[in-house]
């Protein structure tokens, strides 16, 4: 994981904290916060803590983790045609390079900022949201990028929750006319 990237944790509504991993991870171990829920800011991925052994088992996955081989699997290779196996072939730094390029680019959604904002906002609302009154108008006007909307539709959500949805989602929302 990047030394920059943040996470945020939340038992149920409440906001636990914000910054590093370890940093939340510190804390959920020092409160014996159990079921804490702790979000990538940066993606609204979700890393879910409920034991000590899954918080040790988080600050052990920050270690650098060995690379598999670089063979391409039989299988893999088998299920391409023939063009698109040229195409590899030919591509600066062969077939690997080429393959993580194109990974990478789909990952990091060819870095539209809107987009990767909208996912982040909707992982993180329909995890922690989903039951709330406005969900549903919070989601439309996501995607919609409709600030003022989805201001209205989360304003009846608990304000550590109606707080970090938004901060996800501004990217991805048109300002208010």
């Amino acid at each position: 994981m990047g030394a920059d990237k943040t996470f945020t944790a939340f038992l149920g509504h409440q906001r636990l904290g914000s910054g590093h991993l370890d940093e939340i991870l510190d804390l959920i171990r020092d409160q014996g916060v159990l079921g804490a829920l702790v979000f990538a800011d940066d993606t609204g991925d979700l890393v879910k803590l409920s034991t000590a052994a899954e918080v040790e088992a988080a600050l052990a996955a920050q270690e650098p983790q060995s690379r598999p081989s670089a063979s391409t699997p039989v299988e893999m290779t088998t299920r391409f045609l023939p063009r698109h196996l040229r195409w590899l072939e030919a591509q600066p730094g062969g077939p690997a390079a080429a393959l993580r390029r194109l990974v990478d680019a789909a990952r990091h959604g060819d870095g539209d900022p809107a987009r990767r904002a909208k996912e982040a906002a909707y992982r993180f609302i329909s995890m922690t949201a989903g039951d709330l009154p406005g969900f549903e108008a919070a989601t439309r006007a996501l995607f919609a990028g409709d600030r003022s909307a989805f201001n209205s539709a989360i304003e009846a959500w608990p304000g550590d929750l109606g707080d970090y949805g938004r901060r996800l989602a501004l990217p991805a929302l048109n300002p208010a006319p």
